[in-house]
């Protein structure tokens, strides 16, 4: 059995070196070498494809990067999937979509509107998720 004033040295010792790992790991995690986003291909094209999405709520059925709901598919990968010019097609109907019974809204977008949204999901896909796409969409290998 420990004493006290050996209780609290174990406790101190134990909480320095937790803090210690703790903070050797933030640093090791916020070192360039660590990023993944690839945040110096982020073009004018993708900004704006982001805006469209949060303008249009895009987030309020579908995921990325598993954020989102869960409505409609994730789009974290949806080019590999399905292709740019399937989702140009789908953004730019005009008659709203309904596949297996789930109806997306008919967002009517001119070319230049998709086509910025389709830059932000090329962007979106080429982030290194190590292999967070297989959990978060593991039916997306059937559909190919």
């Amino acid at each position: 059995m420990l004493s006290k004033k050996q209780a609290r040295a174990f406790f101190l010792g134990g909480t320095l070196v937790t803090f210690l790992i703790f903070i050797g790991l933030t640093v090791y995690s916020l070192s360039a070498a660590q990023d993944q986003t690839h945040a110096d291909k982020i073009t004018d094209a993708v900004i704006r494809g982001k805006r469209l999405w949060e303008k249009n709520n895009c987030m309020g059925c579908h995921t990325i990067f598993g954020e989102g709901a869960y409505y409609a598919p994730e789009l974290t990968k949806v080019l590999e999937r399905r292709g740019a010019n399937y989702v140009k097609a789908v953004l730019m109907s005009n008659t709203p979509w309904a596949p297996n019974g789930r109806k997306m809204v008919a967002y009517g977008m001119s070319e230049e509107e998709a086509n910025d949204m389709v830059a932000f999901f090329e962007w979106i896909g080429q982030v290194d998720l190590n292999g967070f796409e297989k959990v978060v969409s593991p039916l997306a290998k059937d559909k190919k």
